[in-house]
């Protein structure tokens, strides 16, 4: 059961990432393709929020981005140091330690601000829709188990 809730955590939090990642990099386009307008869509749909709901999320969403935005520019920037020192030839093991352990602290953050935010979208779904939410993550990640998740199912 603790297995389960790990894993349904996980997804969650990748779907988090996910969105936050296409967010905070600009793809949030009022609706338009891709990115959190896409995703909006998607559980707006599936759980049948109203106007306002949807109104709230994106509030949400908008109120959130500039504390994201600077931790995704950092993992960018991780990532392509990391990469960077990778194809150097010459590999330095304390940078790559030094660059993993400031990684793990902005993911720590970044899941920190996941948290809050799911928790505040939480708070504009009706019971239903908390179940519904539940039964679309239960299915997801019995789906990323196997191995076939994608990420809008």
């Amino acid at each position: 059961m603790r297995t389960l809730q790990y894993r349904t955590l996980c997804v969650v939090v990748a779907l988090l990432l996910g969105a936050s990642a296409l967010f905070a990099q600009g793809m949030y386009r009022h609706g338009g393709p891709g990115g959190f307008g896409q995703m909006l869509g998607f559980y707006a749909d599936a759980l049948d929020l109203t106007s306002a709901q949807q109104d709230q999320i994106k509030a949400i969403w908008q109120k959130e981005k500039p504390s994201i935005q600077p931790l995704m520019q950092q993992m960018r920037q991780n990532r392509a140091a990391m990469n960077q020192l990778a194809e150097s030839g010459t590999f330095d093991e304390a940078k790559a330690t030094a660059l993993a352990t400031q990684n793990a602290q902005t993911m720590i953050q970044l899941q920190v601000a996941h948290a809050r935010i799911k928790s505040e979208m939480m708070q504009v779904l009706t019971p239903e829709q908390k179940t519904k939410l539940q039964q679309i993550e239960a299915k997801h990640a019995a789906r990323w188990q196997k191995g076939t998740a994608t990420p809008t199912e």
